[in-house]
């Protein structure tokens, strides 16, 4: 063999190798772009040449000789929403001495014939004469987000429809009391259409100076100290002339930082209810009658409340015992503060959770969607009871300390596990709840060392658990204020030992109905048809399994 055959071999060798390590470098491309889900593709567009790697045709659902030209064929594949767009980015990019790079999301019709959400980027090759020769890049799958972004949107308008619609004021100001954001109810309060129309005005384009420089200094306390201005009573001077009476509450507008951007306020029209006051005997017909039309749409609201709050009870047994749950919830209005949770672990391990928060309305109804929350990060504590409201109260405190407002809840947390037949809890300033069982009628959590403080206003707080055997017990009522606080005529509380008085009578009836028998014994004390506070009763049955 001659020296250049030798040589030629050896270019060869060379040659060979370039290609393995291509190879290799793009099997490691491959592999990386497979771990991040994203494909490449390469548009050579001379001759029209399209190369998909194996991951864009999965995103497509074709083989390699189906897969279409996306590009040349934007109409047939692109969704008609995203087509306009389309177009223009790659219309852009292929101009000459155009962008280098392309980038785009829409919507592609796949081999399937569903669309799938592709986000596609592309870094361009241009000629010396500046003319685009080829583009490639990578295509990813981004369908869930922007099915997150779309789910953010709806959630975004029901919001809006919500504020909209709410019959109150409702106003965001910067921090020169100039208006940011505010419902339609506002813009219309003040003679406009639309909140929007309301965005960059000041007090002062609507109102007299006495009354906008004294909302404004309002406005500036709140902003320095932190601290709102709640149910305040205020007389609107109108440039107009005209005079009307708002019940107006303002709070600092914090971002998530917890710095002061303004001020937010909630206000509502209660110059008829300033007017009855002088007029009370000419008005109390129209007070009466606005009174039911206030009372029909708390109805509603209080119905769709109750229906959210109802759902199946857990079934919890052993090879032994089983427990059987009942529950009655009456709120007094449409954003009621008494709930009660179930947290259940496994089949034989159960924990049980009656919270009362303070007050009523708005801001009670959030409080209870703070402690929820916080519920579902302490449920890996909830075998342990002083744990679990530990969690809770330290969570809330934090959250009240930020918000610069003092609200709290009393509560009551128990945890029945069957395997070792045991009852533990712990209380936090809630009424312990009431047991029967072979020894009778008793109450528990009633020595002041087991009562911790409420949850939300002590930080730290450490809540006493303690202990019980199941051997004795065989029914357990969790009830709120709104059961023990009922009065008669004569102002006289329906007491605890009211209502173990007729647990323990009713001892052989259904946990259905001792409940149903509980409400009816406070309302016949009371010589009422409704209660004065939210009603929440919880209660539960153990009894042996059958055949056990």
């Amino acid at each position: 063999m001659h020296d250049n055959e030798y040589s030629l071999l050896g270019m060869n060798d060379d040659r060979d190798e370039s290609k393995d390590r291509a190879a290799v470098k793009l099997d490691r491309l491959e592999l990386a772009l497979m771990a991040s889900n994203e494909g490449i593709w390469d548009w050579k567009i001379d001759d029209g040449d399209m190369y998909y790697s194996r991951r864009v045709l999965e995103l497509f659902e074709c083989a390699a000789d189906e897969a279409p030209n996306i590009f040349l064929n934007a109409e047939t594949w692109i969704h008609s929403d995203e087509l306009a767009i389309f177009h223009r980015e790659l219309a852009q990019t292929l101009l000459n001495a155009g962008p280098n790079t392309l980038a785009v999301d829409a919507r592609v019709k796949t081999g399937g014939g569903n669309w799938r959400w592709l986000r596609i980027r592309g870094a361009v090759v241009r000629g010396v004469d500046g003319n685009a020769e080829r583009i490639a890049g990578s295509m990813i799958d981004i369908s869930r987000r922007k099915e997150a972004e779309s789910q953010v949107e709806d959630e975004r308008y029901l919001l809006r429809q919500l504020i909209d619609h709410i019959p109150v004021q409702v106003y965001f100001k910067d921090l020169d009391s100039r208006f940011v954001v505010a419902n339609k109810g506002m813009a219309e309060w003040i003679g406009l259409k639309e909140g929007a129309d309301l965005v960059g005005k000041h007090d002062s384009d609507f109102f007299d100076e006495g009354h906008w420089q004294t909302a404004q200094k309002d406005e500036d306390q709140i902003i320095s100290s932190g601290q709102p201005i709640l149910e305040q009573i205020e007389l609107e001077t109108w440039r107009k002339g005209n005079e009307t009476w708002v019940k107006t509450s303002k709070f600092p507008w914090l971002d998530r930082y917890g710095k002061i951007k303004g001020t937010f306020g909630v206000s509502s029209d209660v110059t008829q209810l300033v007017v009855s006051r002088r007029q009370a005997t000419h008005l109390a017909h129209q007070l009466e009658v606005k009174n039911e039309a206030y009372e029909e749409e708390v109805s509603l609201a209080r119905e769709i409340q109750q229906a959210l709050t109802e759902r199946a009870f857990p079934e919890v047994f052993s090879a032994r015992q089983q427990i059987h749950f009942s529950s009655r919830y009456i709120p007094i209005s449409g954003l009621a503060g008494d709930f009660y949770e179930l947290v259940q672990i496994d089949e034989e391990r159960v924990g049980f959770l009656i919270c009362d928060v303070m007050g009523h309305g708005v801001r009670s109804a959030l409080i209870v969607a703070m402690l929820r929350g916080l519920l579902e990060k302490q449920r890996s504590q909830a075998a342990d009871p002083g744990g679990f409201l530990k969690g809770l109260n330290d969570g809330l405190a934090a959250i009240l300390e930020r918000a610069g407002t003092t609200m709290f809840a009393t509560a009551f947390y128990g945890f029945i596990d069957l395997s070792s037949n045991t009852l533990s809890y712990a209380c936090a300033g809630h009424p312990g709840p009431i047991i029967y069982g072979v020894d009778g009628v008793q109450q528990l959590a009633t020595e002041r060392s087991q009562k911790g403080p409420g949850l939300g206003l002590i930080h730290g707080a450490d809540y006493q658990v303690t202990t019980l055997s199941l051997a004795t017990i065989k029914r357990v009522i969790l009830f709120t204020d709104g059961v023990i606080e009922a009065e008669n005529q004569q102002g006289e509380p329906f007491f605890q030992s009211r209502l173990m008085e007729i647990i323990g009578k009713n001892s052989d009836q259904t946990l259905d109905g001792l409940l149903d028998g509980i409400l009816k014994s406070v309302l016949r004390y009371s010589e009422s048809l409704h209660f004065d506070d939210d009603v929440c009763l919880l209660g539960l049955d153990i009894s042996p399994c059958s055949g056990a």
